[in-house]
């Protein structure tokens, strides 16, 4: 790919906005909370305009029931609610109301080279052992698409997981080159935000694997709707060794299950590991675990009960992304309108 940089100065031409998006392929787990939402909340009270969207049109590059589907995009909105997004300070919304995502990256389509599209590491891993010819163009080009939905909004900054870093290179690359292409300097060259300990939480079963809602085991994760005893019986039921915990974190090399309980405490304490260690090295598991049930059951039990009290009112939820949905097109559509503007597109009304 190419190496996409920043013309000196026009960083401070984008207002700094942030943009994340959210399949709702539903079963938010603990892991979507550490990795995802509990950042999204940070990040609403620094200061930064926050765009938050739940993309259903990315849903679909695979099969979908559709009444599944609108359940799914429901929970996942109660999920952003409950865990702290405020609809009236953050934008909150659905892709598929704003249409401007699925034009802007028909533009994008005719800008990306096939080149770097091949060098996607997602599809070839989501259709390893299967008949790629079987997949869907739209998972193919699925990249494509998070690029259109990160430019749209001139987002200067997205928090994603390791997993999708090499997405938002996609984006730097399809803004540079548009930039290029086209003699402006339009896009921002958006920066992709990774931190925190437990930014990949792995499986409660085997901590060499990441936490997935498609784990055969439900014992191996923590689902965002889990009431308060369940999750207190997964932690406590954790796989994890027979030594005691260290006193350092080096201490905690090649011991998968024991680093990863140790990192969902530190994330949700908000502690460091060191400081983790400091308090609970030297006990073992028998020690650490109630203490971790405990601490999980205070921050998850009130998000699980808040969405369950939202779901009880789909027509509230489709309210709150429906005026998500048109503050997100007041900033989506000025900027889809220059961008055929410059492509040379004639728009007489």
């Amino acid at each position: 790919m190419t190496d996409a940089v920043q013309a000196p100065g026009a960083e401070s031409r984008f207002t700094p906005r942030v943009f994340s998006g959210i399949q709702p392929s539903g079963g938010l787990t603990l892991g979507n909370y550490l990795g995802a939402l509990k950042r999204f909340v940070e990040m609403q009270d620094e200061g930064t305009e926050t765009v938050y969207c739940l993309v259903d049109l990315h849903a679909i590059t695979v099969w979908q029931d559709p009444d599944k589907l609108r359940h799914q995009t429901r929970e996942a909105a109660a999920a952003f609610i409950a865990a702290g997004i405020d609809p009236t300070r953050s934008i909150l919304f659905n892709q598929s109301q704003v249409s401007a995502h699925a034009e802007l990256a028909w533009i994008f389509n005719c800008i990306t080279r096939l080149g770097w599209m091949n060098r996607m590491t997602q599809f070839k891993d989501k259709t390893a052992g299967k008949n790629a010819e079987n997949s869907s163009l739209g998972l193919y080009a699925y990249p494509s698409l998070m690029a259109a939905d990160i430019l749209l909004y001139h987002a200067t900054h997205v928090p994603v997981g390791e997993d999708q870093k090499q997405h938002v290179e996609l984006t730097r690359d399809i803004a540079a080159k548009f930039n290029h292409d086209y003699k402006v300097d339009f896009f921002p060259i958006t920066e992709p935000v990774i931190e925190g300990a437990a930014t990949r939480v792995m499986s409660l079963r085997d901590g060499t694997k990441k936490m997935s809602k498609s784990d055969p085991s439900d014992m191996s994760r923590i689902n965002l709707t889990d009431d308060a005893d369940t999750i207190a019986q997964k932690l406590r039921k954790a796989r994890t060794d027979a030594e005691p915990l260290p006193s350092e974190a080096a201490g905690l090399k090649d011991r998968p299950e024991a680093r990863n309980l140790v990192n969902i405490f530190s994330a949700l304490s908000g502690q460091s590991v060191d400081a983790v260690l400091q308090e609970f090295g030297g006990q073992g598991f028998g020690a650490f675990k109630p203490a971790l049930a405990e601490l999980a059951v205070a921050k998850l039990a009130p998000i699980s009960t808040e969405m369950t009290r939202l779901m009880a009112d789909p027509a509230e939820i489709d309210r709150i992304l429906g005026q998500g949905a048109d503050r997100a097109d007041a900033i989506a559509q000025p900027i889809l309108a220059k961008t055929l503007d410059i492509v040379g597109m004639i728009r007489s009304r």
